[in-house]
C-alpha cells in the first residue's frame, strides 16, 4: 500500500477554518485563534484529553436527527427515521437517538446488544447483513426486534425455523437490489444488480422469493428495503429507485394479493468533506423521496405505505472532528511534505481504503490561511497511511493541534490497533462542556483477551 503521486500543481486553499462551510459542525467557530466547537477549545481539550480525539458537536448530531425525523414527517407523515449504527456506534449516540425519536438500523449482534444495553426499543429495532450467523438470529427474534431485512432465500429458512422453535411470528423486510447504479464510489454502491446484497431483480429472481416467504411459517412479510449506495449527492437517484420499488410493490400487490405496508428505502445521502461540496439539504431530500412514493402509489393505485429511511453519515459525519498533534515535519522538495501526527489509518481508515478528501485546519491558528500543501500522514508502517492527502494546511510546528473535519462517520467503527495503537477516546462537547463519552483504549485492553 502506498500513497498516490503527489499532485505539485495543486493550489493550497488560503482559506481559514470558518471559511469551509458546510464541512463545519454547526457550532463551530474562532475565538483568540483557537477553534472552538460546542463552546469547548479544541487546542484545550487536546492537551487535557490528549490525542489523537474523537469530538462530536452533540448539539449538531440533534439538530440533524431532528431535522431528518420533522422534515420527513412533514412531507409524508406516515414515516420513520432510522439511524443506520454502523456509521458511529457506542452507548451514548445511541441514547441520543432513542431520546429524539429514532428507529435504529444495526447490521450485527455487537450493535443489537449495544442498543439493548440502553434500553432501545426492540420494536424500533431493524436487523441488517447479508450473512447473519444463527446466534444473531436468534438473540434478534428472540429479543423481539421490529424488522429483519431478509437477504437470501437461505436467511428466511432460518428465520422461519428459529422464529418456530422460540415461539415468535417474526416481521420481515425483503432487500431487493433494484439495478440503479447511484454516481458514488465503487465500493459503496450497493444497488446495482452485481451485489452481495439483497434478492436481485434478474430473471424475476425477488418477485419469484416473494413467494416463498408468503409461504415460509412464522415469518410475516410487511414490505421491501433497498440501499443504492452511500454518499450521493444526486437526488434523481433516488427517485429512480422509487419508481422501481413502487413498481415492484404493485406488481406483488396484483399477483400475489400483499399490499407492502413498509416501504424502506435506505440511506445513501452525502455530505460535504470538502469545502467546496454542495451536498442536497436534508429538507430537499426528504420532499424529493417523499414527492417520488406519493406520486407512484398514485400511479399504481397503491395505498401509501409507512416510509422509511436510514441515515447513518448525514447525521454524524460533519458533528465530528479528529484532533491529533503534529509529532515529526519532513519535506522532500519538489516531492511532498509530511505532516505526522498521532493517528493516522488507525483510526480513519477510510484515506488508505479510498482516498477520501477532508480539510484539515491547525486548531491553534484557526484564523490563519491555509497556505502550503501537505499530506497529513500518520504514524504506522504502512507507506499508504495517511489522513489527507495533498491538502491545505497552515505552516505546521511541532506541538501543533491539528483537527480533520468530517470524521464522524465510518472512522471509530472502522478503527483497529494496527501497531498496538490504542483506540482514541470519543468526547461530546456541547454548551461549553466536555464529557467523556467513550474511554481511551488502553495497552491493558489490548491484552485483555490474550490468555
Amino acid at each position: 500500500m502506498s500513497l498516490p503521486k503527489s499532485d505539485l500543481s495543486k493550489q493550497a486553499d488560503n482559506r481559514t477554518a470558518l471559511q469551509l462551510g458546510a464541512v463545519l459542525p454547526r457550532t463551530a467557530e474562532v475565538r483568540g485563534g483557537h477553534l472552538v466547537i460546542g463552546g469547548v477549545d479544541m487546542v484545550e481539550l487536546a492537551h487535557e484529553q490528549g490525542t489523537a480525539l474523537y469530538v462530536f458537536d452533540e448539539a449538531d448530531v440533534r439538530a440533524r436527527m431532528a431535522e431528518y425525523r420533522d422534515a420527513l414527517r412533514e412531507a409524508y407523515p406516515h414515516s420513520d427515521v432510522l439511524y443506520a449504527s454502523k456509521a458511529f456506534l457506542n452507548k451514548e449516540i445511541l441514547r441520543i437517538a432513542r431520546d429524539e425519536g429514532l428507529c435504529l438500523d444495526v447490521s450485527g449482534g455487537g450493535e443489537l446488544a449495544c442498543a439493548l444495553a440502553v434500553d432501545f426499543p426492540p420494536e424500533r429495532i431493524f436487523v441488517h447483513g447479508n450473512n447473519k450467523t444463527e446466534r444473531e438470529l436468534r438473540e434478534a427474534i428472540g429479543a423481539g426486534v421490529g424488522r429483519i431485512v431478509l437477504d437470501s432465500r437461505l436467511e428466511l429458512q432460518r428465520v422461519s425455523r428459529i422464529a418456530g422453535e422460540l415461539g415468535r411470528t417474526q416481521k420481515v423486510l425483503m432487500r431487493v437490489t433494484p439495478g440503479v447504479e447511484a454516481d458514488t464510489h465503487e465500493y459503496i454502491k450497493t444497488g446495482c444488480e452485481d451485489s452481495k446484497f439483497g434478492f436481485t431483480m434478474l430473471e424475476d429472481f425477488a418477485f419469484r422469493c416473494v413467494g416463498d416467504v408468503l409461504a415460509a411459517p412464522n415469518v410475516e412479510l410487511t414490505g421491501f428495503h433497498c440501499h443504492i449506495g452511500s454518499q450521493i449527492f444526486a437526488l434523481h437517484s433516488f427517485a429512480e429507485a422509487v419508481q422501481v420499488m413502487v413498481g415492484f410493490c404493485a406488481r406483488v400487490r396484483d399477483h400475489y394479493g400483499l399490499q407492502a405496508a413498509d416501504l424502506d428505502m435506505g440511506g445513501g445521502l452525502g455530505i460535504a468533506y470538502g469545502a467546496d461540496d454542495e451536498p442536497s439539504a436534508i429538507g430537499d431530500f426528504a420532499r424529493r423521496l417523499a414527492q417520488a412514493v406519493k406520486g407512484g402509489c398514485e400511479a399504481e393505485g397503491l395505498p401509501l405505505p409507512r416510509l422509511l429511511v436510514e441515515p447513518g453519515r448525514s447525521l454524524v459525519a460533519n458533528a465530528g472532528v479528529t484532533l491529533y498533534t503534529v509529532g515529526i515535519l519532513k519535506t522532500l522538495p519538489g516531492i511532498r511534505k509530511y505532516v505526522a501526527v498521532d493517528g493516522g489509518m488507525s483510526d480513519n481508515i477510510r484515506t488508505a481504503l479510498y482516498h477520501a478528501d477532508y480539510e484539515a485546519v491547525i486548531a491553534n491558528k484557526a484564523d490563519k490561511p491555509r497556505t502550503e500543501i501537505v499530506t497529513l500522514c500518520g504514524k504506522h508502517c504502512e507507506s499508504g497511511d495517511a489522513v489527507v492527502l495533498d491538502g491545505s494546511l497552515q505552516p505546521a510546528e511541532l506541538g501543533d493541534i491539528v483537527c480533520v473535519f468530517g470524521t464522524g462517520a465510518y472512522c471509530y467503527t472502522m478503527a483497529s490497533t494496527y501497531n498496538g495503537q490504542p483506540r482514541p477516546a470519543i468526547v461530546f462537547v456541547r454548551d461549553g462542556q466536555a464529557r467523556v463519552v467513550t474511554r481511551r483504549e488502553t495497552y491493558n485492553d489490548l491484552m485483555s483477551r490474550d490468555v
